[in-house]
């Protein structure tokens, strides 16, 4: 009876972890993904950069370093977040980031030009950076099925991804895209609500592991106390095998952030899919005017959607295999599989509609199911008490260093083609795969 109702316990810990680290996910990616949308509307609304002294013109180079600086701080924010985790724990961080990242979609619909607009997405770096340390730190010490708390986490988070350019591509159908910022900030702040409402013990997982009763490792309730105890618990990490796992997430968010951040453009202006008039696909008698003003519906925005939405199935198959195979096996392939296809991208895509929607699909698969497998890995090169501090590295790597991504592909695209872009892409996941055998031949033994 006393095992049963224990079971019952962690049962429900679990269960109310997993569902606020999946809302909490969504939201995230919900904001980030959207803002590629809006990038191809700026693109074309704006000719300028005025920062008073100086006036910059709009190009993919430009736009590429100002969204940067927002995507730079959601990882940067990611280490002071990490420490921030093993002193107070995840949950307060994860309701300052939902109630964050509303307020800065409040000023980004509030913006009157781009120098406002550059200011509400490092708002919005700034509240969102801190949640990928809390978060899987939450799993990886609260959840005991932690690589299915993983796939879980990495589909709503994908669920995310491709809802929200998905209903931000489908919102600007018909308002201006300030109204539809504005709309979009009313998700993350109902998402706080329930987060502040939710009820677990963080540690419950680590406590069941070595039978303390919820002590677990003295780490895990103390943390980083001072700036000279940081920089030895840093070197600690840094001296096994987390090293070779920070170089390999450093390019991994290199590709990420360098193919995510101009595709709805690419896929529309370097392909060539045109916009269709939205009276074109109705019946008569429901058509909103004649095609000629009625609104058009940007189909490269909802491909790229679906691209994204594909990465719930990456996800998915991604986080049960880190429970079944060696995860740096998994990082071999699943890197390998993105340097194909992005060698094959565009020439695949060429061929006609059907070729372009499977690359894409193969995109996406690869694309996110290589994540769960780098959270795994960190999970397993890391003692649980410095587990914040670690992802804090992880996601400082991922979209602090990675955000260099988005300006390098806006850099190529100003000066070279977007073929150049795609091999330079597949350079980063050839590296990260690289990096990836030989952590696998190497295998030092998990903290």
């Amino acid at each position: 009876m006393h095992v049963g109702l224990v079971r019952l316990h962690v049962n429900r810990n679990d269960r109310s972890i997993v569902a606020l680290v999946m809302v909490a996910h969504g939201m995230v990616h919900t904001y980030e993904l959207s803002i590629p949308i809006f990038v191809s509307i700026w693109l074309r609304e704006y000719t300028t950069i005025d920062l008073g002294l100086s006036t910059f013109a709009v190009t993919t180079a430009s736009l590429g370093v100002m969204v940067g600086l927002g995507f730079a701080l959601f990882g940067l924010g990611a280490l002071p977040g990490g420490i921030l985790v093993d002193r107070i724990g995840s949950k307060r961080l994860i309701v300052a980031c939902l109630v964050g990242m509303s307020g800065s979609f409040i000023l980004l619909a509030a913006a009157p030009n781009l120098v406002v607009v550059a200011l509400a997405l490092v708002v919005w770096g700034a509240a969102a950076s801190v949640y990928h340390p809390a978060g899987l730190s939450l799993i990886s010490t609260g959840v005991e099925e932690r690589g299915t708390g993983f796939a879980y986490h990495g589909i709503a988070g994908n669920l995310g991804i491709g809802f929200g350019p998905f209903l931000t591509a489908l919102l600007l159908l018909f308002f201006d895209w300030h109204v539809v910022a504005g709309v979009l900030a009313i998700p993350a702040l109902v998402a706080a609500v329930f987060a502040t409402r939710a009820n677990f013990e963080e540690q419950a997982a680590v406590a069941a592991a070595d039978g303390s009763g919820g002590a677990g490792d003295s780490k895990a309730s103390t943390g980083v106390s001072s700036f000279g105890e940081f920089v030895s618990e840093s070197k600690a990490l840094f001296a096994g095998g987390f090293a070779l796992v920070f170089a390999i997430v450093m390019f991994s968010g290199l590709y990420y952030r360098g193919v995510t951040t101009f595709l709805p453009d690419l896929i529309g202006s370097v392909i060539g899919i045109e916009p269709v008039a939205v009276a074109t696909l109705l019946p008569a008698a429901l058509a909103p005017g004649s095609a000629a003003s009625s609104p058009t519906l940007n189909v490269e925005l909802f491909v790229y959607a679906g691209l994204l939405t594909v990465g719930v199935a990456g996800q998915y198959v991604g986080g049960k295999l880190t429970d079944r195979i060696p995860t740096e096996r998994g990082l071999v392939v699943g890197f390998t599989a993105l340097a194909v296809v992005a060698v094959a991208f565009l020439p695949v895509a060429s061929l006609g509609v059907v070729p372009l929607l499977a690359i894409c699909a193969l995109l996406g698969f690869f694309l996110f199911s290589v994540q769960p497998f780098y959270q795994a890995t960190v999970a397993e090169y890391t003692p649980a008490g410095l587990r914040g501090l670690s992802y804090g590295f992880t996601y400082l790597g991922v979209f602090g260093v990675g955000a260099l991504g988005g300006a390098i592909a806006g850099y190529i695209l100003d000066v070279a083609d977007s073929t150049t872009l795609f091999f330079v892409l597949a350079g980063f996941a050839a590296v990260a795969a690289l990096l990836g055998v030989t952590l696998l031949r190497n295998r030092p033994s998990p903290a």
